[in-house]
């Protein structure tokens, strides 16, 4: 059985009339003769989409029951059964009530396409994970229904149906999309006009991203290499020189001049990778490319104009843009360049030539031996010397070797002098080599003619094999040292970048390990406190005495017009000073970080203070109202006049004032004594108290709720060192919370027993208790967590208690009490 087709109606909105679409395609596929059926359909009230219902086969729906409430959703194995050509389905990214046969709509559509059976669906640009946080900036509503976007993009199509925010704001005014009662709100929240042309234009370009994909497939399924120039694209080859950022700006302007134009930036690396250009120049290009809104690319390729064309056809590129050769005019004779030869193989993509300043200065390549010293004077040494010994050792052999003998003596010389010279020392001894070979072993002996041709072809040979060895020697020597050096700068930034990972990113480790790689005697990062014309301050240093500015070090490295990295101890080459490079970007974001860690800090405490407020303010503009209220309205009931009240009627408004001053009275001694804990200025006086005196003392103080406590304390219990109103305060604070949590027919155990040299009170409830990683936020001031309502004061009780046992030198830790519940245990010190 094949794969049903997917077709989607995406809309930047609600009420842009995707559901009309699908229910109109549908109704007209069903006169065409095709067997259509509405899986599911929200009409949401709308009169004109309920129209199109009309005559169309429903599936029924199947009925769920959450939470005592009733909820339909799509029959998926209804509409496999009745098996239609195509099934119409809305709301594609929906999520279904739990308990139903997938948790997201688009699952269910997913196994209605695997039974064979065509769908069309709908979804808005708000429900595409991709941009669900880009809508939620917009709006300020967080989309909580999304559906990935690769469900979308696999649809065979997908077809937008638009509509300007002018005319959807009219079709809501009018009803045609809300009921009249939520039309002004939702016009001016969601759907104002702002709002709505930034959704219609991330609609606009999602949709033309599946173009592009669906063009892209279309010519490699068919093999078009040609450009198509449906839009227009921008790519700017980099060859990590200096010219980089004249190109890539050039190129900027270029796209900009097309709107909607993209900017691609391109770096074609050679396969054996040691000719990629300067990576540091690299770097800082790459990131001008994406802060210029474009997009930046690296290729693998020896053939560097077919690299850059085939990168450029391969993103449908209709213009390219390089920069003007560097080479010499002696080298442009020898070949044609990048340029020209990229410019010939281009076909339809206009290729832009760009001048630089780097162009009139032309290239410039300062080598570095790719041998020591000592080697190269050893190859001229072998080169001086060995090939008279050589002549000296074959002279009196010269009746019995052939001169193709002779040559081959003298050959395997010239290879051994590159082997270990390279490449001058190599040809100087070719040369030479061949003179003496003219002059002592070819007729006639003694002159510097050669009577016969082939003598002259075997010499000339000769010349050319020992020129071409010494040319290998010399490239792959310097191949490996180029190897070796790239070896060791990967080696110093894999340890860079390990230093950063492992979270070793202060200024002076950072310093002291770039001090020890390079063997500097002083590294100093160096800044300007008012911006350029001001002194120059240090701002970390590492090693001997530090820097006191740019000028007076051996090397430095510019990381902004303010900020410097200063060397001293010796001149660094190039290949060094890109490491040096990458070291004083990285030291330049670990100044960064230190500074937004010490502006954290310091902002910290402000933040827990102003947390602390607002908590503070959130909480207790309940909880002082509460029994404030209850407290006026029964004195203002005892004192009105008009009223005769009757003693029962008179001692339970009293007694309703008398609590409610208790409660009022308890919350702001816990306020105050919650801010004298945080302050550090708590008054206590610890002394021997014996708990069968507090603990009673403490469920006395409970009143009615101390009917809900068992007490289990032994007399022969020690005393332990506490304050006796806190100690007292602390459980009162305790067994309320227990009795709060616990259910109305279970009782609150508080028991005590002795372990070491501290007295254990455990307060145990059999109430819901608290999950394990949530048990240390219950201790947090302001936090009601399991609470069912606001009415059980400010959430100061355990955050006090456990405040007030610590600075009596005890402590309070939450466990699991055996067959559900919470057991606090409380752990007082017994006095020495």
């Amino acid at each position: 059985m094949s794969m049903g087709r997917l077709r989607v109606y995406l809309g930047a909105a609600p009420g842009v009339g995707k559901t009309f679409a699908m229910l109109g395609e549908g109704r007209r596929a069903r006169e065409r003769g095709r067997d259509v059926v509405v899986g599911l359909v929200e009409t949401h009230g709308r009169p004109r989409t309920a129209e199109l219902l009309q005559g169309m086969e429903v599936v029924p729906r199947r009925t769920l029951v959450h939470r005592g409430v009733s909820f339909t959703e799509l029959d998926v194995a209804a509409v496999v059964e009745r098996a239609p050509k195509i099934a119409l389905i809305d709301e594609l990214a929906h999520t279904n009530v739990p308990g139903s046969r997938n948790a997201k709509r688009w699952q269910d559509i997913d196994e209605i396409l695997d039974a064979g059976i065509d769908v069309i669906s709908t979804v808005n640009i708000q429900h595409l994970e991709s941009v669900n946080d880009v809508v939620e900036q917009i709006t300020g509503i967080p989309q909580r229904e999304t559906v990935p976007d690769e469900v979308v993009r696999r649809a065979g199509q997908v077809e937008l149906v638009d509509m300007s925010p002018e005319a959807l704001r009219r079709r809501m005014a009018h009803g045609n999309v809300y009921p009249p009662e939520k039309v002004d709100a939702a016009l001016s929240n969601y759907f104002r006009e702002g709002n709505l042309t930034a959704l219609r234009e991330l609609a606009l370009l999602w949709v033309a991203g599946k173009v592009d994909d669906q063009l892209d497939r279309y010519r490699a399924d068919h093999g078009i290499q040609g450009t198509w120039e449906a839009r227009e694209r921008v790519v700017v080859a980099l060859t990590g020189g200096p010219e980089g950022d004249t190109l890539v700006r050039r190129a900027a302007r270029i796209a900009a001049r097309t709107k909607g134009a993209d900017l691609l930036a391109v770096h074609v690396t050679s396969a054996d990778g040691l000719s990629g250009g300067d990576p540091v120049d690299l770097a800082l290009q790459r990131d001008l490319v994406e802060n210029l809104g474009g997009s930046y690319h690296q290729v693998l390729g020896d053939d560097i104009p077919r690299a850059l064309l085939d990168f450029a056809r391969g993103v449908n590129a209709t213009q390219l843009v390089l920069g003007a050769s560097r080479r010499g005019r002696f080298a442009q004779i020898l070949s044609r360049g990048v340029g020209v030869e990229t410019t010939a193989l281009s076909g339809s993509i206009d290729v832009h030539m760009i001048t630089h300043e780097e162009a009139k200065r032309g290239r410039r390549r300062p080598e570095r031996a790719a041998l020591t010293r000592k080697r190269r004077l050893a190859g001229w040494a072998c080169a001086v010397l060995g090939m008279p010994l050589l002549t000296l050792l074959l002279a009196p052999f010269r009746d019995v070797l052939s001169l193709p003998s002779e040559i081959l003596f003298f050959l395997c010389l010239v290879i051994g002098v590159a082997l270990v010279g390279g490449r001058w020392p190599a040809i100087t001894a070719a040369v030479g080599g061949s003179l003496l070979l003219n002059w002592f072993f070819t007729p006639p002996i003694g002159h510097l003619t050669i009577a016969d041709p082939e003598n002259l072809f075997a010499l000339i040979v000769f010349v050319v094999v020992a020129a071409a060895v010494s040319a290998i020697v010399d490239m792959a020597a310097r191949r490996t040292r180029e190897a070796a050096s790239a070896g060791a700068d990967a080696e110093v930034l894999a340890t860079l970048a390990g230093h950063v990972l492992r979270g070793d990113a202060a200024l002076p480790s950072l310093l002291a390990r770039l001090r020890e790689t390079f063997g500097l005697t002083t590294v100093t990062l160096l800044e300007r406190d008012g911006g350029p014309g001001h002194d120059w301050r240090i701002v970390a240093t590492s090693g001997g005495p530090p820097c006191a500015s740019p000028g007076v070090a051996d090397t430095d490295v510019v990381i902004d017009e303010n900020l410097v990295l200063a060397a001293r101890g010796r001149l660094l080459d190039a290949s060094d000073r890109r490491v040096l490079e990458a070291f004083a970007a990285e030291a330049a974001v670990a100044l960064r970080h230190e500074r937004l860690r010490e502006a954290a800090e310091q902002a910290k405490p402000l933040a827990e203070a102003d947390r602390m407020r607002t908590a503070l303010l959130a909480a207790v503009s309940h909880d002082l109202r509460t029994p404030l209220a209850s407290a006026k309205a029964a004195v203002e009931s005892l004192s009105n006049t008009e009223i005769a009240w009757s003693a029962e009627d008179r001692a339970e408004l009293l007694a309703t004032a008398e609590e409610s001053l208790v409660r009022l009275d308890r919350l702001v001694e816990n306020l105050l004594d919650m801010s004298r804990l945080q302050a550090g200025v708590l008054g206590l006086v610890l002394q021997p108290v014996a708990l069968e005196e507090i603990v009673p003392r403490a469920i006395d103080d409970l009143g009615p709720a101390r009917d809900r406590i068992e007490g289990d304390v032994s007399v022969e219990l020690p005393e332990i060192a506490a304050d006796p109103a806190l100690l007292e305060r602390v459980l009162v604070n305790l067994m309320t919370n227990a009795v709060r949590h616990s259910p109305q027919e279970a009782k609150v155990l508080i028991s005590a027993s002795r372990h070491g040299d501290r007295v254990e009170i455990r307060v145990v409830d059999r109430g819901p208790g608290i999950p394990v990683e949530a048990r240390e936020r219950v201790f947090l001031p302001f936090q009601r967590l399991g609470d069912r309502d606001n009415h059980a004061g400010v959430g100061l009780g355990l955050a006090l208690s456990r405040g007030l046992a610590e600075a009596m030198g005890g402590t309070l830790v939450p466990d699991e009490t055996p067959g559900g519940g919470l057991t606090m245990t409380l752990s007082m010190p017994i006095p020495a």
